[in-house]
């Protein structure tokens, strides 16, 4: 059975795991469940309604008219032309596709259903498979994580989620043979590529250790300020926090309360 450590590194029990933690491993049904969370993020946008049309263009198919009033008969393309502006504007194409300044001829649409959707009982079991190869040896090292493989699966008692203060989390990660893979993942630190260096996203950091825990504790604050850690509740696990990527077997610490939680929950 996978030992229980205490936040100083040393052995403290052996723990039985629920069934959760055998589910068969499926990379395409998590990938289905990650991407299914990631487009609940994209954001509806579209052109402004009315862009490329603002200008005094029109069409007049009328042969009785003169000619300065109509647009054909007159030599030219039966198209929009302004009207009202100076002479070397006067006639000009406007408000068509194909025209410098028009519009767009098929614009994004606001209305686009862009969240793609996943069926509850394919849900729990794309969770329920992303847990069970957090604890496969294999697939962790394969995403490239730096741990002790002598104290894998990573679980700790309830002390752990006491830790107040982000020295404590440091001290602790330390003791547990992991503090590689996060000083790994704040020296990943790098400018993103694209024009999202402008909207607020700058930087980019890889993923490194996942700390979930039973309810609201004081280590959701302290291990948040570490580079690529993240602390989650088990009642909020999904599938991205446990495949980032897509990829499954992310380096996961496990605390006593959040099995036996995991356990009630429907684990057995």
């Amino acid at each position: 059975m996978p030992a229980v450590f205490s936040r100083e590194g040393s052995k403290v029990k052996e723990i039985q795991l629920p069934t959760i933690f055998s589910t068969t491993y499926d990379p395409a049904l998590i990938k289905r469940a990650v991407l299914a969370v990631q487009s609940t993020r994209i954001q509806p946008f579209g052109n402004k309604r009315g862009s490329g049309r603002n200008n005094t263009a029109e069409y007049i198919g009328v042969r009785g008219k003169p000619t300065p009033h109509k647009t054909i008969n007159v030599g030219h393309a039966r198209l929009p032309r302004l009207r009202n502006r100076r002479a070397i504007l006067y006639g000009k194409v406007a408000a068509v596709p194909q025209a410098v300044g028009g519009p767009r001829p098929h614009p994004p649409k606001v209305e686009t259903v862009t969240e793609e959707r996943i069926n509850v009982k394919e849900r729990r079991k794309a969770i329920a498979s992303a847990i069970a190869a957090s604890m496969n040896v294999k697939l962790v090292k394969e995403r490239g994580h730096h741990f002790d493989e002598k104290m894998f699966p990573l679980i700790v008692d309830s002390s752990f989620e006491n830790a107040a203060k982000t020295n404590e989390i440091v001290k602790a990660l330390s003791a547990l043979h992991v503090n590689k893979d996060v000083e790994m993942a704040k020296d990943s630190k790098r400018t993103r590529a694209g024009k999202n260096k402008n909207r607020g996203k700058r930087f980019k950091t890889k993923k490194s250790i996942l700390i979930v825990t039973d309810g609201t504790k004081p280590v959701y604050r302290a291990g948040r300020n570490l580079p690529g850690v993240e602390v989650v509740q088990v009642q909020s696990l999904n599938a991205e926090h446990l495949a980032p990527g897509t990829l499954a077997g992310r380096l996961t610490i496990w605390t006593e309360n959040a099995v036996h939680a995991l356990a009630k929950k429907g684990g057995h």
